[in-house]
C-alpha cells in the first residue's frame, strides 16, 4: 500500500487530533483549531511541486493565440477559443497560464487605446518625480478642451483595467463584449471629448527584499556550551524553515511588495483625483458618466467628496449593474435628491429593455438592460446616446 506525499505531511496533524479528543473541554478547543487548520490546507498547494514550470510567453503569438477580424480570441492552427484546461489536474498552473494571458491582453487593449482610439495615456500622479510609482489614464485629445460634451468611463473591480468591462469577455467572446472600445468610438463619432479612468492600478509590485540572516553573537562572555545549544536551535529552525519552504513555494517564484501610488492607492481615491486633475479642469459644458459595478460605488464616493463641483458640471450618470449603497456610503440627501434626477442604473434582467426593476434603495431608477435572457453583460444594453435622452426625460 503506498501512501502519498500530502498524507505523510497530514499524518502528524491528524495523529494530534486523534490524542486531543480524548481530553476536556480545553482540548476541545484545540481541536476546533487544528479542524480549522486542516480545513485551509490546499492540497494542491502541497503537491504543486510536481506542476511544469511557470514559465509562460509573453506575447499573444508566443501563446499561439491571435484576435481575428470579428474580435474573437482564437488558436493560430486550430481556430478553436481559448482552452483554460490545458493541462489536465493542473489547476493553478492552468490558473497561472490564463493570468499571464490577462496580462498580455491587458496590453493589448492599451495598444488599441492608443492607436484605433486614437487616445494619450497620461501619466498620474501629474507631479510624480522619476523615481516614485505612477500609474496612468488615457483621454482624447480634446477631453479638456472640448467646449460641449465630455465622457468619462469607469469600470469595475478586479483584474480588469483601463479600456476593459470584464476580461473574462475579452478572452471567452469578444472584444466588442469585453472592452469599452465600441463607447469610446461611438462617443468620439457624436462628438464627445473622452477620459478613460484606469481605478483599479493602485500600486506597482517590486520583489521583496531578501533579509540578510544574521549570524549568532560569538560573545566571548558567553559559555561554549550555550552557544553550541542556541547553534544546535538556529540549523534546527533553519531546516523546518526550509523543509516549509520546499512546498510552499517549490518553484521559487519571487515574494513581491506593493508601493501604492501616491493619492491613487484605491478607486475611490483614483475616481477623486482623476476629477481634481482633469474632469474639473475640462472646457466642456456637459460632462457625463458611465459606470459599471464597483465604479458606481467610486462616482458615488466622488459625489460625496465633491457634491457641489460634481453637480455644477455633470449631467447625467449611465450606471451598469452598480454596487453603489447610498446608505452605506452615507450620501446626504441632497446627493441621492440629485442622483434620482440625474442617474439610471440598467441592471442584469430578463425583463424587456428599460422596464423599469424595482429596487429597495430609491436612490436612482432601475432599468432593465435585458442582459439575463440574452446572456449580455448589462453595459451591452445602454450605449452612451441614453445620456442626453435620459437627461431630457425620453428614456
Amino acid at each position: 500500500m503506498s501512501i502519498s506525499l500530502s498524507s505523510l505531511i497530514l499524518l502528524p496533524i491528524w495523529i494530534s487530533m486523534a490524542q486531543i479528543q480524548q481530553g476536556g473541554p480545553d482540548e476541545k478547543e484545540k481541536t476546533t483549531a487544528l479542524k480549522d487548520l486542516l480545513s485551509r490546507i490546499d492540497l494542491d498547494e502541497l503537491m504543486k511541486k510536481d506542476e511544469p514550470p511557470l514559465d509562460f510567453p509573453d506575447t499573444l503569438e508566443g501563446f499561439e493565440y491571435a484576435f481575428n477580424e470579428k474580435g474573437q480570441l482564437r488558436h493560430i492552427k486550430t481556430g478553436e477559443p481559448f482552452v483554460f484546461n490545458y493541462r489536465e489536474d493542473l489547476h493553478r498552473w492552468n490558473q497561472k497560464r490564463y493570468e499571464a494571458l490577462g496580462e498580455i491582453i491587458t496590453k493589448y487593449v492599451y495598444e488599441l487605446l492608443e492607436k484605433d482610439c486614437n487616445l494619450k495615456k497620461i501619466s498620474i500622479p501629474v507631479d510624480a518625480t522619476e523615481s516614485e510609482p505612477k500609474s496612468f489614464i488615457f483621454m482624447s485629445e480634446d477631453a479638456l478642451t472640448n467646449p460641449q460634451k465630455l465622457m468619462v468611463l469607469i469600470h469595475g473591480s478586479g483584474v480588469v483595467r483601463a479600456g476593459q468591462w470584464a476580461r473574462r469577455l475579452i478572452i471567452n467572446e469578444d472584444l466588442d463584449s469585453g472592452t469599452q472600445i465600441p463607447f469610446i468610438k461611438r462617443a468620439m463619432d457624436e462628438g464627445y471629448g473622452v477620459i478613460v479612468l484606469n481605478p483599479n492600478e493602485n500600486y506597482i509590485e517590486v520583489e521583496k527584499p531578501k533579509i540578510p540572516v544574521q549570524s549568532s553573537s560569538d560573545s566571548s562572555d558567553e559559555p561554549a556550551e550555550k552557544r553550541e545549544r542556541k547553534d544546535k536551535v538556529s540549523k534546527e529552525t533553519k531546516k523546518r524553515r526550509d523543509f516549509y519552504e520546499k512546498y510552499r513555494n517549490p518553484q521559487r517564484e519571487k515574494e513581491m511588495m506593493q508601493l501604492y501610488i501616491r493619492e491613487n492607492g484605491s478607486p475611490e481615491e483614483h475616481a477623486v483625483y482623476v476629477w481634481d486633475h482633469f474632469i474639473a479642469q475640462s472646457a466642456a459644458e456637459k460632462v457625463f458618466f458611465v459606470a459599471h459595478s464597483y465604479g458606481g460605488l467610486a462616482f458615488v464616493e466622488l459625489m460625496i467628496q465633491r457634491e457641489a463641483d460634481v453637480k455644477s458640471k455633470v449631467t447625467a450618470v449611465a450606471l451598469t449593474d452598480s454596487v453603489h449603497n447610498v446608505w452605506h456610503q452615507e450620501a446626504g440627501r441632497t446627493i441621492r435628491e440629485w442622483m434620482r434626477e440625474n442617474c439610471c442604473n440598467w441592471v442584469s434582467s430578463s425583463e424587456p429593455l428599460d422596464t423599469s426593476v424595482e429596487s429597495m434603495l430609491p436612490d436612482c431608477p432601475r432599468v432593465s438592460a435585458e442582459a439575463k435572457k440574452v446572456g449580455k453583460p448589462a453595459w451591452r444594453a445602454s450605449p452612451q446616446s441614453r445620456l442626453e435622452a435620459y437627461r431630457h426625460g425620453t428614456r
